[in-house]
């Protein structure tokens, strides 16, 4: 069968936009290398669709919770994912969870069977120099294949360890504990949100940081070199009690409004400060600066609300540190997608840097309806930002910053905000609000065979 578009990589992005391309009469092949002689690292199967680190989707509610929310709207499209989930689904309260080799087989099934799609075992080590593409090989692209991406993109090497800080929502600090100003009031002063220790808060914070459970790196990563800056919290705290104090919690240049005295009427500096910078551009989201860690996540979360302004944090993302391969998206892609330096390859699933699962699906998903509308000459309109798909798109695609962007699971700290919905009631607005906006949108997209 000669092929209208091209898929590298059968994970869950490949394999979500292989079924949206030939349901709306596109021929499909889909290039997968495990089951040709090759394998990664951390897959046991040559499934299409192989779940490696869990068999969880996360929260099914789509009333209020955005994963949930992004899960009804992948229904409403004909997700293969979707349908596949429903079949292996397994008990796991409000959660959906699979049978992964139930889940894999569904999957490789369905596309099996499928008239237009192709699937073949063979390792792509060079982007195609022409032709409608879809590359969608993941956090493990094998390295003949980065190294023709870095070729194109001119973005330098792509497989490093991952410094994830993590990040907060605005709404859930407490702004009587924390105050705005940049450091030394550079820029217009108020660039970030700091939150201030005396010393007997730091010392608690840095025994608690020794103290904590860390995960282990995998054995593919332990011979993976720290990425210049990416050095963890607890690594640092190792080499001294004050060693945080001189690097990302350091005081300097920055005055305490509650250390204020007739003498110093803009406060002194404090002790030790965590600095939180604005995370995307809609001022929803904050991040932790220099706070990438090995923690594992509830001590993270028990451990950073006990700094002061973050007693109630909510988190839209927690800190990590691994191995990863994703494209700086906002600056590389357009707006569907398009390498940009080569508009015929586009890039779906976990390396445009979205986190998940089912993230990575829906990008997939996204990726081969887009093909879809320019093979038949139509127009694409993307889904409304208001949306879950949309955000999620919408943040890949330049609502993130680009100085430092890093891989986000869906969250509502990505859609537009409402601020004329009482906090209580916010999510179940998000969530009435995208599906709204969902069925209108879908009103105006071809109905796939």
């Amino acid at each position: 069968m000669t092929h209208d578009v091209h898929i590298i990589g059968g994970g869950l992005a490949g394999s979500e936009a292989a079924w949206q391309l030939a349901q709306a009469g596109c021929r499909v092949r889909l290039s997968e290398m495990r089951g040709g002689g090759d394998m990664t690292p951390a897959h046991q199967t040559d499934g299409l669709a192989e779940m490696v680190c869990s068999n969880s989707f996360r929260s099914d509610d789509d009333e209020r919770n955005a994963v949930g929310l992004l899960h009804h709207e992948m229904r409403q499209m004909d997700s293969l994912v979707m349908r596949a989930a429903a079949v292996a689904r397994v008990p796991a309260g409000s959660a959906l969870a699979v049978d992964r080799d139930v889940f894999s087989a569904e999957v490789s099934q369905a596309l099996a069977q499928h008239p237009n799609v192709q699937v073949v075992r063979e390792r792509v080590d060079t982007l195609p120099s022409a032709g409608l593409t879809i590359v969608a090989t993941g956090p493990l692209t094998a390295a003949a294949l980065a190294d023709s991406i870095v070729g194109a993109t001119g973005a330098g090497a792509l497989a490093f360890f991952d410094a994830i800080a993590p990040i907060v929502h605005r709404d859930s600090i407490d702004m009587d504990n924390a105050w705005f100003q940049s450091r030394w009031n550079k820029g217009d002063g108020k660039d970030y949100i700091n939150c201030a220790m005396n010393k007997e808060q730091y010392l608690a914070f840095h025994a608690g940081l020794m103290a904590g459970e860390k995960t282990v790196f995998k054995e593919w990563e332990a011979d993976t070199p720290y990425f210049d800056g990416c050095m963890p919290i607890e690594v640092m705290a190792e080499r001294g009690v004050d060693t945080l104090r001189y690097g990302p919690m350091k005081p300097v240049g920055l005055d305490d409004p509650r250390l204020a005295t007739p003498e110093f009427p803009q406060g002194r500096w404090p002790y030790a400060v965590v600095q939180l910078r604005q995370d995307n551009k809609l001022g929803t989201l904050w991040n932790m600066v220099g706070f990438q860690t090995k923690l594992r996540h509830a001590d993270q979360v028990q451990l950073f609300r006990t700094i002061p302004g973050l007693e109630n944090a909510e988190f839209a993302r927690l800190g990590g540190l691994h191995r990863n391969t994703f494209l700086n998206a906002p600056t590389l892609l357009d707006r569907q997608l398009r390498l940009k330096a080569a508009p015929h390859i586009r890039f779906a699933g976990q390396i445009t840097g979205c986190e998940g699962y089912v993230e990575s699906a829906a990008i997939g998903l996204l990726a081969g309806r887009m093909v879809a509308a320019e093979r038949t000459g139509r127009t694409w309109q993307s889904p409304p930002r208001t949306t879950a798909v949309g955000a999620l798109l919408a943040h890949i695609t330049g609502d993130a910053e680009a100085d430092d962007y890093q891989p986000m699971n869906v969250n509502f700290g990505l859609f537009p905000p409402l601020h004329d919905v009482k906090k209580k009631q916010r999510k179940e607005a998000y969530t009435d609000r995208a599906k709204a906006d969902l069925s209108e949108w879908l009103a105006g997209e071809p109905v796939l065979a």
